[in-house]
């Protein structure tokens, strides 16, 4: 049981670290760049959509694991630890107000849609080069 506890406890430090990530993107006193990369880690750890399917055994919950926690990480080092702290505090008063946000799935699908999009661009002159375009 106080595994379990122990890892109920975890969750909860993480969406509060989440939530405070979340008001750090906004703060005037964190770096522009902290702010873009403190509202991709947000958005993805809201989103509904994940990298990798969560029904793939094992490597379904591997971007829950590893991801998150470790863009988590590089936010923090790049944030101020004085308005890191506010923003925690901010956080836990706010506690259990957010949910998964809608609008950062539809993000992160737009930008995995033109990621492919680029992807397929890129592709279609090595088809061409390769002899793979329309016989005349």
């Amino acid at each position: 049981m106080k595994r379990l506890e122990r890892w109920r406890q975890k969750v909860r430090q993480l969406k509060t670290e989440v939530a405070a990530l979340f008001i750090a993107a906004r703060h005037p006193g964190v770096p522009w760049y902290a702010k873009l990369l403190a509202a991709a880690v947000v958005a993805y750890a809201l989103s509904p959509v994940d990298l990798i399917p969560d029904f793939i055994p094992v490597l379904g919950l591997l971007d829950d694991l590893l991801l998150v926690p470790l863009g988590i990480l590089l936010v923090r080092r790049l944030i101020p630890p004085a308005v890191l702290a506010e923003c925690r505090e901010r956080a836990r008063q706010e506690a259990n107000t957010r949910k998964t946000s809608w609008a950062a799935g539809a993000v992160i699908i737009t930008l995995w849609v033109l990621l492919a999009l680029l992807f397929a661009r890129w592709l279609r002159p090595l088809g061409a080069a390769a002899g793979c375009g329309d016989a005349r």
